[in-house]
This record gives structure tokens, C-alpha cells and sequence, in this order.
């Protein structure tokens, strides 16, 4: 995404498309057989979202956290999240300098393009807080002075939804900061003897080479914001986004922030498929990641094993989709 590209938009999505592309290819170097929950990653990284990776063990949550990172030439930082990790090991600390006679800021891991918060349920709800107020404000305030952390900033946080002990969970208002919410699930038999075979995955992480640079990763998200929204996709976001405020089987249904949510990556999924506006599909497809982390379900509806992915699963089947919805 050149700065001084010319042309239409067509050949400016078409270009976003191939580089958007050889991102996940190159990801998909480690993660394999995982092409969906690497685009949905990609995704959220150029809508400026963050990304919450929940699964059991030992399915590649840090795997693709590290690959993005390798991927993208950027700054990134690992910050393995103990109870005993103070808000101070994450933001930084002021120290004294005899030298000068004057505190100092050290910038602690969070100054980083793309932060990978490993286990992020083990840390102490002040830690955890501590992070989540970098990822919503964008910045860290030490004794009265704004520090801001680089752009783009990604924090990819992973934890173990099985593992109780030693943990605590994040509150619902916590998980509304995440833009998305995926698990990479158990890989297919073919992907999984492919893994098997293949070389250790450290080594090849240390190997990869970027693909795009941290310029290229800002440009990509500014070109994605632009694109093209028919007055019907904006309605139909809105609908299908207060329908869950009005559905029996929840407590509390999405804020106006998922609205915000689903139409900055329906726009960037849009690009990534070449097309330079975006269509009910984008909206569909996006839904249950952006959405159902945000939802809190009943009591009753839980005895029932209901959870926000059926809910929005019922909502779009519910909802009307606009026809006439193109550019």
C-alpha cells in the first residue's frame, strides 16, 4: 500500500487483498489447517481491534500470536501473565536518575506494536486491569504524564478456559475491550500429521521472515476504514445488534461499541476479499466472533446449554438480510 499509489479503487483493494494474503500464507506456515481463524486474527489486527485467544491447551493460541507477530516487521513483546505480576511489570516504572536528579519513564513490555498476553486469567484482576486500560485508552499514565504506545497496537491475549485453579476470569465489562473472541480448535487429521512431520515450529518461527512492514500495516487499516457502506448495511448492523438486547435468553445483549466493531472488520474483510465495499456476508461472518463474547446469558438459558454464539446464530437467521446492498 504505497503511499503514492495511484488508480482507482479497485486496483487499491486488489493490492490490499494480495498482501493481506501473503500474511496469512505466511502464517499458515505454523498454523496449519487453520485458514479461517488466521484470517479472523488478521482481521482484527488491521480493524486497530484486539484479540482474545481461548482454547485448551496445546492447539497453537501462543503459535499464532507468535506467527503474527514474526509476520508483521513491527515491535512486539510476550508478557507471561503469573499472579504474582504486578501492574508496574506491564506499563513501567519511573526511576530515580542521581545523574540528573530526576525520575525517568521505562517503558515497560506494553510499548510494543503487537503484545502477546500469554494466559491473561492468571494474572491478578489489578494486572489484568491494568492492561485493559492500555488497550482502551491507547496510552499509559505514570504520575500524572500520558505515555502513548506505538501504532498500530495489537494485544493478543490468550488463556485456558479449562484451567480453574490459580485463575481469574475476566469480567464481561473486561471482554467487551476485545474485538473479537475466537478458539482454534482441534486440528484436522491431515493438518495434524502434517505437523508431526514437519520441522519443530520453534524453529521455524525463529526463520520466518516479516511479510509487510509496520507502515504498511497502518496504511492497510486507514485504506480499509474508507471503504464503501450502503445505507441498508448500516441498518442491518443496527438490527442485528439490538436484536440482542431484546432476546429472552440473555441478561445484558451488545453495546453500540459491537455495532462500531462489526462494521470496522466487515470493512477490512471486505478489502481482504478484493471487493471495495462490503455485503451482508461480511456482516454474517464477523457476528459470532465480534458479538457473542459480549453477551451475558440467562441462568435458565445456560441450563439449557445455550451460549452467545447460538443466540447470534438465531439472531441472523431471524434477521432480514438486505438485498440490494452492493456498492
Amino acid at each position: 500500500m504505497s503511499e503514492n499509489a495511484g488508480g482507482d479503487a479497485e486496483a487499491l483493494v486488489g493490492r490490499f487483498a494480495q498482501m493481506f494474503g501473503a500474511l496469512a500464507q505466511n502464517i499458515e506456515r505454523v498454523v496449519r489447517g487453520k485458514r479461517e481463524k488466521v484470517e479472523l486474527a488478521l482481521i482484527c489486527l488491521l480493524s486497530e481491534g484486539h484479540l482474545l485467544v481461548e482454547d485448551v491447551p496445546g492447539v497453537g493460541k501462543t503459535t499464532l500470536a507468535r506467527a503474527m507477530s514474526a509476520s508483521v516487521e513491527a515491535k512486539w513483546a510476550r508478557i507471561q501473565f503469573t499472579p504474582d505480576l504486578l501492574p508496574s511489570d506491564i506499563t513501567g516504572v519511573s526511576i530515580f536518575n542521581q545523574g540528573t536528579s530526576a525520575f525517568e519513564f521505562h517503558a515497560g513490555p506494553i510499548f510494543a506494536n503487537l503484545v502477546v498476553a500469554d494466559e491473561i486469567n492468571r494474572g491478578s484482576p489489578k494486572t489484568q486491569s491494568a492492561l485493559l486500560e492500555v488497550m482502551e485508552e491507547r496510552r499509559v499514565t505514570v504520575e500524572g504524564t500520558p505515555h502513548p504506545v506505538p501504532r498500530p497496537f495489537l494485544v493478543i491475549a490468550t488463556q485456558n478456559p479449562v484451567d480453574m485453579d490459580g485463575t481469574y476470569p475476566l469480567p464481561e465489562a473486561q471482554l467487551d475491550r476485545f474485538l473479537m473472541r475466537i478458539s482454534m480448535g482441534y486440528p484436522d487429521h491431515q493438518a495434524e500429521v502434517a505437523l508431526l512431520a514437519g520441522a519443530p515450529t520453534g524453529a521455524v518461527l525463529d526463520q520466518m521472515p516479516p511479510v509487510i512492514g509496520r507502515d504498511d500495516v497502518s496504511r492497510m487499516v486507514e485504506f480499509a476504514q474508507r471503504l464503501h457502506v450502503a445505507a441498508p448495511l448500516y441498518d442491518y448492523v443496527v438490527r442485528v445488534v439490538a436484536a440482542t438486547r431484546e432476546h429472552p435468553d440473555l441478561r445484558l445483549g451488545a453495546s453500540p461499541r459491537a455495532s462500531l466493531a462489526l462494521l470496522r472488520a466487515a470493512r477490512v474483510r471486505a478489502a481482504a476479499a478484493g471487493r471495495a465495499y462490503i455485503v451482508p456476508e461480511d456482516v454474517k461472518a464477523l457476528a459470532v466472533p465480534v458479538i457473542a463474547h459480549r453477551l451475558i446469558v440467562t441462568p435458565e438459558a445456560e441450563l439449557r446449554g445455550r451460549g452467545g454464539a447460538d443466540v447470534v446464530g438465531e439472531v441472523l437467521a431471524n434477521t432480514p438480510t438486505p438485498q440490494a446492498a452492493g456498492v
